[in-house]
């Protein structure tokens, strides 16, 4: 809660939050493209066998048609049109007879695509599909590369989280902005799939960093009024990241151009970030006092309120943040946690936030749960349908945070436990007045 009081002396919400805001929020919009491009990279184009009386050139009859080619080279599939993953081991001469039907294919020996697929190049002139075979019986590998992904992004939010408290916020920004570049404009070189799904995690781990850091920034740099509103501007951020994901879509049909132009961005964003300042908070706890009061200043001059820098001191800020030093110097044990009556509460929230990062499991086995369609076609939606209700019920748990300052220590947990039982006993004294 201190620090909330220096940052409003430093002008509160102004000119740097906007301008912090705004780098964010471009950051931020292309993340959900990255998270589900894949929806259009993986897609499936129509596709049948390669077959050399159609697909050959210098062998196609040209005294028939390509429907009476296809007619006697492939067979017909569950919806009557040419089988996507079989073919007639020989011509079937006989299906162009006028009296032909059913009969006349059904035995014909059919083997499947050993000279590979044709593919329907109408809508995507290219998809990672298309590219490496993925149909017929590699289709379950389309699954296995976005469960890869979200598995990199349940990995990097326990990773980068314990960094960022090590080398700090800004930093980590940095890194992962130069990660997610690297890493995910050199899928377009990818020699297969195994090479592109493991570019794509690394991918991951730098996407869930930059969420993460990003976040934290704006929550720390921004007055405890205007937090909720900040984090809901961001979550806008990712319905219309899907907006302009599908617009590049539709404009570049290849999966290579579009993986591309959703991978250079993150080289500006690089570029973009270094003005943002480290986090002052995380800079105090780590000794450096120094550092966090020049950002303050920085901050003030932006904001409009030069004199601050008279009045904004070193001693201002130690004396502020004493009881947030002072708890960084005490040793605690994971105990604590269970010693503190409002701290059992809190923990139980706190683990939330863990669960919502554990949930992004349920992102990696997502792809492999639609895989259970083809043995049983109402299991996915069985699934999805009681995940959504225990989730929805688990809601009515969660504490209220609206109009409430952030705690920073335990003693700050522990005076909001002690104004929530005043403000108890001060509706039970009303109500018995009533009486």
């Amino acid at each position: 809660m201190a620090f909330s009081e220096l940052l409003e002396q430093a002008g509160g919400m102004g000119l740097f939050q906007c301008l912090l805001i705004s780098s964010c929020f471009v950051i931020t919009l292309i993340i959900p493209a990255q998270i589900l491009m894949d929806v259009f990279l993986v897609a499936t184009p129509g596709h049948r066998c390669w077959v050399r009386m159609l697909d050959n050139g210098s062998e196609v009859p040209t005294n028939l048609t390509l429907e009476a080619l296809l007619a006697i080279s492939i067979p017909l599939g569950p919806n009557d049109e040419p089988d996507q993953c079989l073919r007639f081991r020989q011509p079937q001469w006989q299906l162009l007879e006028p009296n032909a039907t059913a009969a006349h294919w059904s035995k014909a020996a059919t083997e499947p695509c050993l000279d590979g697929w044709v593919y329907n190049r109408s809508i995507f002139t290219s998809t990672i599909v298309a590219e490496w075979g993925l149909v017929c019986a590699r289709q379950n590998l389309k699954p296995m590369g976005q469960a890869i992904f979200m598995a990199g992004i349940l990995l990097g939010f326990a990773v980068w989280g314990l960094l960022s408290y090590w080398f700090g916020r800004k930093l980590l920004l940095l890194w992962c902005c130069l990660h997610v570049a690297v890493a995910n404009s050199s899928t377009v070189f990818a020699p297969n799939f195994l090479v592109y799904c493991a570019l794509r995690f690394l991918s991951a781990l730098g996407l869930s960093g930059i969420i993460l850091t990003a976040t934290t920034l704006l929550v720390e740099w921004n007055p405890t009024g205007w937090v909720n509103v900040v984090i809901t501007i961001m979550g806008c951020t990712y319905s219309l990241g899907q907006v302009v994901l599908g617009g590049l879509a539709f404009a570049l049909r290849d999966w290579r151009t579009l993986s591309l132009t959703l991978s250079i961005p993150f080289f500006a964003f690089f570029l973009i970030c270094w003005w943002v300042p480290e986090s002052a908070r995380w800079l105090i706890m780590k000794g450096k006092p120094d550092r966090a009061l020049q950002e303050l200043k920085k901050i003030a001059r932006l904001n409009g309120h030069k004199e601050v820098e008279k009045t904004l001191t070193i001693e201002v800020v130690l004396y502020s943040m004493k009881e947030e030093l002072a708890s960084t110097k005490s040793q605690h044990s994971m105990l604590d946690l269970f010693r503190v009556p409002i701290l059992r509460l809190r923990t139980m929230m706190v683990a939330d936030g863990f669960l919502q990062s554990v949930g992004r499991l349920g992102a990696v086995i997502g792809p492999l749960i639609r895989m259970t369609r083809q043995a049983v076609p109402l299991l996915p939606p069985i699934i999805y349908g009681a995940a959504a209700i225990i989730a929805g019920l688990a809601i009515l748990f969660l504490p209220e945070t609206q109009g409430f300052p952030l705690p920073d220590t335990i003693q700050d947990l522990e005076n909001q436990l002690a104004a929530t039982r005043h403000n108890r006993q001060e509706v039970v004294i009303i109500e018995s007045t009533w009486f």
